[in-house]
């Protein structure tokens, strides 16, 4: 894994000003604009190990901070909020990075609220979303209620979820995928909670599991690359 330098720059959200981290390798063949979850901010381990390993796969990342997170706050901000941060955080990455395709999402929290962002009107240039474990359902409260804005969304869908998720029921996940056809894909990490962290017995380490999930990104977003006229893309 190289030490690819990030790069510090800030979005403005109204009056606000967040920050956020642009990790972008030599030849970068697309950026992921990457939102954090609820309890934690960009900079949070899990994030930097997925930033550093798909900038060895030539994909950038476009990590920000919720406006609640740079103000050190814990409730996180009302939807309508967190949604026009997202918006703004695509704005700034796409013109940081106009020649790269994007793709956003983000873990828990920060993927929902991007998916709700896309689906109340197509982000600029985003041709696809990624998510570190969607947040179908309260904990241990399972339903289907928090995904029904994503049939709204007509860019593809990438779902990496892990099988003991307590937000996401595996067999819920596997409906919704079935429910959404042919734009969405799941990639379930065996055993995985939704931090996807696995029990001693699975024999495997955290660094592992990030390595995976960092395949499957890297993986889907060059293909949804090559093959964009067959699935389509909603440019702003």
């Amino acid at each position: 894994m190289k030490d690819w330098p990030a790069e510090k720059l800030t979005v403005t959200v109204g009056s606000t000003r967040v920050s956020a981290l642009l990790l972008c390798p030599h030849e970068a063949r697309a950026c992921y604009v990457l939102a954090h979850g609820a309890g934690a901010g960009m900079a949070h381990p899990f994030l930097e190990a997925i930033a550093r390993s798909l900038a060895d796969r030539q994909i950038a990342t476009f990590r920000f901070q919720f406006p609640y997170m740079e103000l050190g706050g814990k409730r996180p901000d009302p939807p309508r909020l967190a949604q026009a941060t997202v918006r703004a955080a695509v704005v700034v990455a796409r013109g940081r990075l106009p020649d790269l395709p994007l793709v956003a999402g983000g873990k828990s929290f920060g993927g929902r609220m991007t998916s709700q962002a896309q689906a109340s009107e197509p982000l600029p240039g985003v041709r696809g979303l990624v998510f570190l474990g969607f947040p179908l359902h309260p904990a241990n409260s399972p339903s289907s209620s928090r995904a029904e804005h994503l049939d709204q969304i007509q860019i593809p869908l990438l779902f990496l979820q892990g099988t003991r998720d307590a937000l996401a029921d595996i067999d819920l996940i596997h409906a919704l995928i079935a429910r959404l056809g042919s734009r969405a894909m799941l990639h379930a990490i065996n055993d995985a909670d939704h931090s996807f962290r696995l029990p001693a017995r699975a024999g495997r380490t955290a660094s592992e599991v990030t390595v995976e999930l960092a395949g499957q990104i890297a993986d889907w977003t060059h293909t949804l690359n090559k093959t964009r006229g067959a699935v389509g893309s909603e440019e702003g």
